[in-house]
């Protein structure tokens, strides 16, 4: 069985940085459908507690499920999986609608901005995943799919979805215009879908509807939101210049004229994305960029570990 490689080949992918990481793993709150692999709730109901396959050990498992037997006789280690165990198949859905480059130091090449951050994230969350020897897909998305992933677990795999993830660059449309429900008929059998994104959409109702489609199919949908926090609150200052990063045009403006209404707006519009995740049977995390990704992953993986 292939391990990760030792040489990570994105610029995002921070080996030494996840060490700290090594005993954690993405938890599903639900359970899921999938080929004996992983170590999670499965839903097939019969052969429950037979043996089913064996899985690489990984360092921290429960020595009791060793299977002594096959060390000794072949010098490898190996788990025994049952019938009430199966693999995670996960879908990382990464939005790089244009606000996503909002946030960035150098606006041509978006150092610093919240499609970074997601870049850091989405990367790390595949190498905890894989590592497990779990399945993890990915799809970026705009006013369409820009690129699609089917999951995989090996190694080979992680690399082009790493890479995917490192080539990703923000579109000049915000509005997600039918991409989740095309990514939804192309989509298999139930398994986690795990959507990065600022959720800043001219129309909320049509995304989210899609998202219900893949709940209604019975996949856990988990939504991270991130939020900058240069936008939450408007800069102090006499005067400013804003431009749209879609097109919009400019707006010469006096923040202190405007810094209530905004920050009214802008309050409103995270409670109605919380709102609609919940009501769409999600699993909501609001995310800030000024957390470092690392301990954002972390609190998340322990969240949901319980």
């Amino acid at each position: 069985m292939s391990s990760l490689a030792a040489t990570p080949k994105s610029r995002f992918l921070d080996l030494r940085a996840l060490a700290a990481l090594e005993n954690m793993q993405f938890v599903t709150r639900q359970s899921i459908e999938g080929s004996y692999s992983g170590r999670h709730r499965s839903r097939r109901h019969g052969g429950a507690g037979e043996f089913a396959d064996y899985r690489e050990y990984t360092e921290g498992e429960d020595l009791r499920r060793l299977d002594w037997k096959v060390l000794a006789r072949t010098g490898r280690a190996y788990t025994r999986l049952y019938h009430d165990e199966t693999n995670l198949k996960a879908l990382l859905v990464l939005d790089a609608s244009a606000s996503m480059s909002f946030g960035g130091r150098d606006r041509n090449n978006g150092t610093g901005s919240k499609l970074e951050y997601a870049q850091y994230l989405s990367t790390a969350l595949s190498h905890v995943i894989i590592r497990r020897q779990d399945q993890v897909g990915l799809a970026v998305v705009s006013d369409r799919i820009d690129r699609r992933l089917a999951p995989g677990a090996t190694s080979q795999h992680a690399t082009v979805v790493q890479e995917a993830i490192e080539r990703t660059e923000p579109k000049s449309v915000t509005k997600l215009d039918g991409s989740l429900r095309k990514l939804f008929e192309q989509a298999g059998r139930r398994g986690v879908l795990i959507m990065i994104s600022d959720f800043l959409f001219e129309d909320l109702e049509p995304a989210f509807a899609d998202l219900r489609l893949f709940r209604h199919r019975n996949w856990e949908v988990v939504l991270l939101h991130l939020v900058h926090p240069e936008e939450e609150r408007l800069p102090e200052g006499i005067g400013f210049r804003f431009v749209g990063l879609e097109g919009e045009g400019s707006i010469d403006a006096s923040p202190s004229e405007i810094r209530a209404e905004y920050e009214r707006r802008f309050a409103n519009h995270l409670d109605m994305v919380r709102s609609a995740g919940n009501g769409a049977g999600c699993d909501y995390r609001r995310v800030s960029t000024a957390v470092p990704y690392l301990q954002t992953l972390r609190g998340f993986l322990t969240e949901r570990a319980g």
